[in-house]
């Protein structure tokens, strides 16, 4: 089933001013979203009643509480020549609006773009505040010294897993890790020999609520692993998709911080709905590859749509692996203890080492490997 595109909003009470400015973006394809176009508040409310808002550009005069409650993750102003001039400096992190029960949003401020100026500049502004909002979301993660190494991959079978469960064992070598599986079916039950009353879904959820309990939960769900701990997966792939990527990034940050984790490791499937966020959390990005055709002709499809959401710099930190093969035996410890010595442990902490050498000498370009 094709995935439907996110929606990108724009409401001002000039018919003819959101008329031509929706129209042109969706002629000229400037942004990777749906174009809808709204002339009045009643409209705009009806409809984010019942879908999500990725984006909404809307004139101040339009703007209020009622709007600012929506189900819309990021807001743009649309101001005149003198208003803009007052919100120059804001930053590229007021931009980030995630509602929640505790949200206050009459405290929040909203970077403004020019009205009258070219469609062009416009759709180059957009795209240039929501990368920025993207990037920084990890800034709350940095500040209490946690890690977030994300593997993913749009290829299937290509080790992604068993690269992953290896780098959070070594990793939890040295530093506390928490290994975190986000795909549609992970088989963890049959694999560890496991039975699970709650998966990380519930986690999620709990943290979205913010009632205090997340601490006493957390210790009575989390596993361990050999040398790493980890959260039971969703057990149905859409719960995954109910999840946006500032909740991620709240649950991580809370368990990160309760649980004193120095390192997390996401094995990312296809189903979050925000994967290009989850990536910009992270300070290490691995890419696990395969060199047959058809898997370089869905690395160049994927390449193109991270370019076209203007998020090259992120593949510019993706590290391209071509893993070693590895065969399976057995599960639970017996897989671990594989794993870690196997050709895929000795290739973890050969990348390990290499990048830790890397952060002690100047940049270089780094080849593939």
């Amino acid at each position: 089933m094709t995935e439907s595109k996110k929606i990108f909003a724009i409401c001002d009470l000039d018919e003819h001013y959101v008329v031509r400015l929706a129209n042109y973006l969706t002629e000229r394809k400037t942004v990777p979203f749906e174009i809808l176009a709204f002339t009045n508040l009643d409209s705009l409310s009806i409809y984010a009643g019942s879908h999500p808002i990725e984006i909404l550009l809307i004139s101040r005069q339009a703007l209020n509480e009622k709007v600012k409650e929506l189900n819309i993750r990021r807001i743009l102003l649309l101001s005149d020549s003198e208003e803009f001039e007052r919100q120059l400096e804001a930053s590229p992190d007021d931009f980030l609006h995630i509602p929640d029960e505790e949200d206050t949003a009459p405290s929040i401020s909203y970077p403004s773009i020019r009205k009258y100026q070219s469609s062009e500049n416009i759709a180059r502004e957009v795209m240039s505040y929501y990368t920025e909002g993207r990037l920084g979301l990890s800034k709350k993660l940095q500040e209490i010294g946690t890690s977030i190494y994300a593997v993913h991959s749009p290829i299937a079978r290509c080790g992604k897993t068993l690269f992953s469960l290896t780098l959070s064992e070594i990793l939890g070598e040295k530093k506390k890790t928490l290994y975190l599986n986000l795909e549609n079916y992970s088989g963890f039950e049959a694999l560890f020999g496991q039975t699970y009353r709650s998966d990380l879904t519930d986690l999620v959820y709990l943290s979205r609520k913010n009632e205090g309990s997340l601490p006493m939960k957390l210790e009575h769900v989390i596993r361990p692993l050999r040398n790493a701990d980890y959260i039971p997966p969703a057990f149905f792939p859409g719960d995954l998709r109910e999840i946006h990527a500032g909740e991620w990034i709240s649950f991580l940050t809370s368990t990160a911080a309760l649980m004193e984790y120095q390192a997390i490791v996401l094995d990312i499937g296809s189903e979050p709905s925000d994967i290009p966020d989850l990536l910009s959390s992270a300070a290490h990005i691995y890419m696990p590859v395969l060199p047959d055709p058809l898997s370089r002709a869905k690395i160049s499809q994927y390449e193109k749509d991270m370019e076209a959401l203007s998020l090259s710099p992120l593949m510019d930190r993706t590290v391209r692996l071509y893993l070693p093969e590895v065969s399976v035996r057995g599960g639970g410890s017996e897989l671990l203890d594989h794993l870690i010595s196997s050709d895929m442990g000795r290739y973890v902490r050969r990348l390990l080492s290499e990048e830790a050498m890397q952060t002690c000498t100047p940049p270089r370009h780094q080849a593939a490997m």
